[in-house]
């Protein structure tokens, strides 16, 4: 790992930890929510103030890197260099109290995903990966290099997925995916955080998973640790993967193709 590597890879696990910290120290028990696009889409106090460690400290630390955060948008400067921030992902787990969230930290590097982490504070794990250097996990004072699962058949996988905030009128909201998907292999499970799906899918846990309809900071860290797991991340039709693209499918490698063809196989409900 080079010097410029490391400096940031410590610099953004630091600003994970406190972030973290947090919402740790706020989990466990119900929050206030406040709605955005619609009644299923939530920002509590701790998104907001989850944002505002991490972007004062990128502002402080690299003044010319650009930022695209969760609440604030488009910020920072207009260097080479992209953070994209979810200060809290699985808002809704963590307003009800459910340990299902995290925050997630990616950054980009001329259009090119360096840099990944993500930090799941009330479970304990810290997930986080350098392009080219591994992906690995943080987990009880000990670190341990991840792999994707070896898991070879569509029909023996477990598989996780998400849906979109607006799924009670729009069409487009996975239903029909995840009622074929659902009888076509062991269990789809529904986490509630982009983000730590597929830091899953890296550790080897889940065999893949796939959404639609995302956002780039649901996306950057949690791609680069499945990419540096071993494993694959396309767009839903197979297309090269950016996290612009507001989707992924994200595999093993084994189960990609199978994957994308039972998805693509998919009648629309009706």
């Amino acid at each position: 790992m080079r010097p410029e590597q490391l400096r940031d890879l410590r610099f953004a696990r630091g600003i994970a930890s406190e972030a973290g910290g947090l919402l740790r120290a706020a989990a466990f028990r119900s929050h206030e929510a406040d709605t955005k696009r619609d009644v299923t889409d939530l920002v509590t106090e701790y998104d907001r103030r989850s944002e505002r460690v991490i972007v004062d400290a990128i502002r402080s630390a690299y003044p010319d890197d650009r930022i695209l955060a969760e609440e604030g948008g488009e910020l920072g400067g207009s260097g080479r260099r992209r953070w994209l921030i979810d200060p809290l992902d699985g808002t809704t787990n963590f307003s009800h109290g459910l340990p299902f969230f995290c925050v997630s930290i990616g950054l980009e590097e001329d259009g090119e995903l360096a840099l990944g982490i993500v930090q799941a504070p009330a479970l304990g794990w810290s997930f986080f990966t350098v392009r080219g250097a591994g992906a690995w996990l943080g987990a009880h004072s000990t670190e341990r290099r991840l792999h994707v699962s070896a898991t070879s058949s569509l029909s023996t996988s477990l598989l996780a997925t998400g849906f979109p905030y607006d799924r009670a009128t729009n069409p487009q909201n996975n239903f029909a995916e995840f009622i074929a998907l659902k009888k076509q292999v062991h269990g789809v499970r529904r986490v509630g955080a982009a983000a730590l799906d597929l830091a899953m899918v890296a550790a080897g846990w889940l065999d893949g998973y796939w959404e639609r309809r995302l956002k780039p900071w649901d996306l950057a860290a949690g791609a680069l640790l499945v990419r540096e797991a071993g494993g694959r991340v396309t767009t839903t039709n197979g297309g090269a993967f950016t996290p612009d693209a507001c989707e992924a499918v994200a595999t093993n490698g084994a189960i990609h193709e199978p994957l994308i063809a039972a998805l693509s196989a998919v009648p629309p409900l009706v």
